[in-house]
C-alpha cells in the first residue's frame, strides 16, 4: 500500500477563555476515520510546487531542512493552506497590498472550484494577486499512519493563527460540522466518549494544551521543530538471515534501541528459551507457550546482576522454570507478578520452593482463568517501591484486564513492565465480571502521567513511543464504545447478541462470541457512566446518550 504525503493545518485563535483550535468533523460515510474530529488537512497535490512562486518567507531548502526532508517541504505547507481553504473556508493569504484577506474577499468565491480540483492554489493566487505567507506557519509534528487502515498517510502538521475577519465553515461534503474549542476541553470530551479524536489529533492537542495564547504557542513552535520521525528501515537478523525492518514492524523499536549503530545484530523474532538483554540488568526470557492468546509466548523478565528479581515467572512449565534457574544460578531474591492469569504466575510456586524467594503480587480473584495457587508474601499498594539490583520498581495498580493487575515501572530507565495491560500486536481481552472497561481506560490515562520511555510487554517486543502506544489503545477503545453507543441508540431495546452483530460487523462472525464479551464490557462502562441501562436480556440507552 502506498503511503501518500499529506499536510494538516492547525488553526488557533485567542479568546477571553484562552487559546482555541478549529476542529472539523468528518462525514460518517468516510472510508477513513468516519465521524472523527480532525484538523483541516489532506493529501499533497502534484500541482503544489506551482504555488511556490506565490509564497513568501523561507525558501524550500530552509523549510525542507527544518522538516528533515530532502526537498518539497514548502509543498507540504502549501497543501496545508489549500486544504484549510477547501475544508474550513479559511484562506491564509495576503492581498496585493500585503494585507490578510477579509471574509468578503472575492477569492472566497472560488472555494468550491479549488475543492473540486478545477483550480490549483497557484491559479487562485494568480487570479486574485495573492501571496501565501509561509513564514506565518510553524512546523509542529509528523505522523505516519501505522499499518492496518484502508489508507495510509505521511502527514506533516503545521500551526498558524487564524486570520481575523474570516469565518470558518465546514464544506458539507467531507466535513459535516466544526467547532472552536480549547485543546484541554477537546481532550476531556474525548476521554468522556463525547468526541471522536484520532491518535495524531490527540498528540497535537496535548502539545497545544500547554499554551494559553497564540503568541506563546507560535514562539515555541518556531523555535522548537519536532524531532525527525523514524522512517528508515533498520537492519536485524532472523534464522533465515539478515532482514530490514520497516518502521512500525513489531521488532523495529527494539532493534533501534538495542542496536543504535544499525549493525544488524538484533533478532527480529522472539525465540522461546533464548535470553535477550533488553535493558541494563534486564533479560527477557520467553516461555514456550505460543498461541492465539499469548502470541510468541509469555515474557519473563529477569532483573539483576548477581542477585535476581524475576518478574512474571510464567506458566508451570518445567523447561521454562529450569531455564530461569539456570540464568539466575538459583539466586532469586524475589518474584514479582503482574497478575494471576495462568500464563503469568503458576511458576512462582516452583521457584519459591527451590529458592525461598519472597513473592510480590495481588491475590487471585475468583475465576477459572486465575491461578489459585498463587500465595504472595506481600501485596504491594499503588505507589509502593520495590528494590531490585536493576533499579527501583514503582508499583502501578492497573485494573481492567484483571482486577489484580499491576504494572511495574523501572524508574531509572523509564521501562514499564506492562504485563497484559498493554500487549504488542493486539488489544487485550476485557472479560467481565473481573475485566472492567472503565477501570482499564482510566488506568491507561494514569500511565500517560508516568515517565515511561519504553514498554516491556508480557507478549511481544519492546515498544517505543509509549505515549503513542497508549493513545492508540485509548482511541481504539473509545471508537468502539462510540459505535456500541450508536448501535444502542438505533436498535434499543436490544439483546447483547444482536448489538454485537451490528457493533462488531467489521470483525468475522466466527469470533462474535469473543466480541460479545468486549461488547458487554463496553455496555457496562456506558451503564457506569449513566448512558445505558439493562432490563433482563435487553439493553437500552438513557437520556444522556
Amino acid at each position: 500500500m502506498d503511503i501518500r504525503p499529506a499536510a494538516t493545518l492547525v488553526l488557533t485563535r485567542d479568546t477571553s477563555e484562552g487559546l482555541q483550535v478549529l476542529l472539523l468533523q468528518r462525514t460518517w460515510e468516510a472510508v477513513f476515520m468516519p465521524g472523527y474530529f480532525v484538523f483541516p488537512g489532506g493529501a499533497v497535490d502534484e500541482q503544489e510546487p506551482l504555488g511556490r512562486e506565490h509564497a513568501l518567507g523561507p525558501a524550500d531548502t530552509e523549510i525542507s531542512q527544518t522538516m528533515s526532508v530532502d526537498e518539497g517541504g514548502a509543498d507540504y505547507m502549501l497543501a496545508a493552506v489549500r486544504e484549510c481553504f477547501e475544508e474550513a473556508g479559511v484562506l491564509l493569504a495576503l492581498d496585493e497590498r500585503g494585507q490578510p484577506l477579509a471574509s468578503n474577499h472575492p477569492a472566497h468565491g472560488d472555494r468550491e472550484a479549488v475543492f473540486r480540483g478545477d483550480m490549483a492554489l497557484a491559479d487562485l493566487c494568480r487570479k486574485h494577486r495573492l501571496s501565501i505567507p509561509l513564514d506565518r506557519l510553524a512546523y509542529l509534528g509528523h505522523w505516519v499512519t501505522p499499518p492496518g487502515p484502508p489508507r495510509r498517510f505521511d502527514t506533516r502538521f503545521f500551526v498558524t493563527v487564524a486570520p481575523e475577519g474570516q469565518i470558518a465553515s465546514h464544506d458539507g461534503v467531507e466535513t459535516i460540522d466544526h467547532v472552536w474549542i480549547s485543546p484541554a476541553a477537546a481532550l476531556e470530551e474525548h476521554r468522556n466518549g463525547q468526541r471522536l479524536l484520532g491518535l495524531p489529533t490527540i498528540r497535537t492537542l496535548r502539545v497545544l494544551s500547554s499554551f494559553n495564547t497564540t503568541e506563546t504557542l507560535m514562539r515555541y513552535a518556531h523555535a522548537n521543530p519536532p524531532e525527525p520521525y523514524p522512517d528508515q528501515p533498520w537492519p536485524a537478523v532472523k534464522k533465515s538471515g539478515p532482514v530490514m525492518l520497516e518502521p512500525g514492524a513489531p521488532a523495529y523499536d527494539e532493534a533501534a534501541k538495542l542496536d543504535p549503530e544499525g549493525e544488524g545484530t538484533t533478532r527480529a523474532e522472539i525465540v522461546p528459551g533464548e535470553p535477550v538483554e533488553v535493558a541494563a540488568g534486564v533479560i527477557r526470557l520467553t516461555a514456550p507457550n505460543p498461541g492465539v492468546m499469548t502470541g510468541p509466548g509469555t515474557n519473563t523478565y529477569i532483573l539483576g546482576h548477581e542477585r535476581f528479581t524475576v518478574l512474571d515467572p510464567g506458566p508451570d512449565d518445567d523447561v521454562h522454570i529450569e531455564r530461569i534457574l539456570e540464568l539466575t544460578g538459583g539466586v532469586i531474591d524475589q518474584v514479582v507478578v503482574t497478575h494471576t492469569h495462568r500464563d503469568h504466575s503458576p511458576a512462582t510456586t516452583a521457584l519459591k520452593a527451590r529458592t525461598g524467594c519472597r513473592v510480590y503480587g495481588l491475590s487471585a480473584p475468583a475465576g477459572a482463568s486465575q491461578d489459585q495457587t498463587f500465595a504472595p508474601d506481600d501485596e504491594p499498594a499503588h505507589g509502593d517501591l520495590i528494590v531490585s539490583e536493576a533499579g527501583i520498581l514503582k508499583v502501578i495498580h492497573t485494573p481492567g484486564h484483571a482486577s489484580n493487575h499491576i504494572c511495574y515501572l523501572l524508574a531509572d530507565q523509564g521501562l514499564l513492565f506492562s504485563g497484559d495491560h498493554i500487549m504488542q500486536g493486539s488489544t487485550v481481552v476485557i472479560n467481565p465480571p473481573d475485566g472492567d472497561m472503565k477501570a482499564y481506560l482510566e488506568a491507561l490515562y494514569d500511565l500517560l502521567a508516568e515517565p515511561v520511555r519504553y514498554i516491556a510487554p508480557a507478549h511481544g517486543f519492546l515498544m517505543g513511543h509509549p505515549e503513542a502506544v497508549i493513545d492508540f489503545l485509548i482511541t481504539h477503545r473509545l471508537a468502539r464504545e462510540h459505535k456500541v453507543a450508536r448501535t444502542l441508540k438505533s436498535l434499543a431495546p436490544v439483546t447483547l447478541k444482536d448489538l454485537t452483530a451490528k457493533a462488531y460487523d467489521d470483525v468475522p462472525a466466527a469470533i462474535h462470541g469473543v466480541a460479545a464479551r468486549s461488547a458487554l464490557a463496553h455496555l457496562l462502562k456506558l451503564e457506569a457512566d449513566g448512558k445505558a441501562s439493562q432490563q433482563g436480556d435487553y439493553w437500552s440507552e438513557t437520556d444522556s446518550i
